[in-house]
């Protein structure tokens, strides 16, 4: 069984490669740009943070932040309905895509932003919340 210990969104930084604190960061501030409301859960046993209308990992949960040693992945929970016209999504499961995050430039692109909406407005339709 996973370890599902909670923490804090420094506690997942810290954990962080030191060269993607800096891309962990702008994500998070990326999401909360777009919805500053989010409810923000932190797994440090999947070394994960959610951002949902809820804290319901799956269920109300629309994006995460997912560092691994190279990259960042910006995950969403159903990106396989997302549109992605400049083909950044990766992934082949039936509903979770992700972006791999390599720096903070990356993170400028204005695409992000997008797909972060459409990914909460998503839920917001699909849970009836307004």
């Amino acid at each position: 069984m996973p370890d599902q210990r909670f923490g804090e969104f420094d506690d997942l930084v810290e954990m962080t490669p030191e060269p993607l604190r800096p891309v962990t960061v702008r994500l998070k501030e990326l999401l909360l740009s777009v919805d500053p409301d989010a409810c923000i859960v932190v797994r440090l046993g999947d070394r994960a943070a959610t951002f949902g209308i809820g804290p319901r990992k799956m269920s109300e949960g629309y994006c995460y932040i997912l560092p691994y040693s190279n990259w960042v992945n910006l995950g969403f929970y159903r990106g396989a309905d997302i549109s992605d016209p400049e083909k950044l999504l990766q992934g082949t499961g039936s509903r979770m895509r992700h972006i791999k995050v390599r720096s903070i430039e990356e993170c400028d692109n204005p695409r992000l932003v997008a797909m972060i909406r459409e990914a909460l407005e998503e839920r917001k339709a699909a849970l009836g919340v307004a």
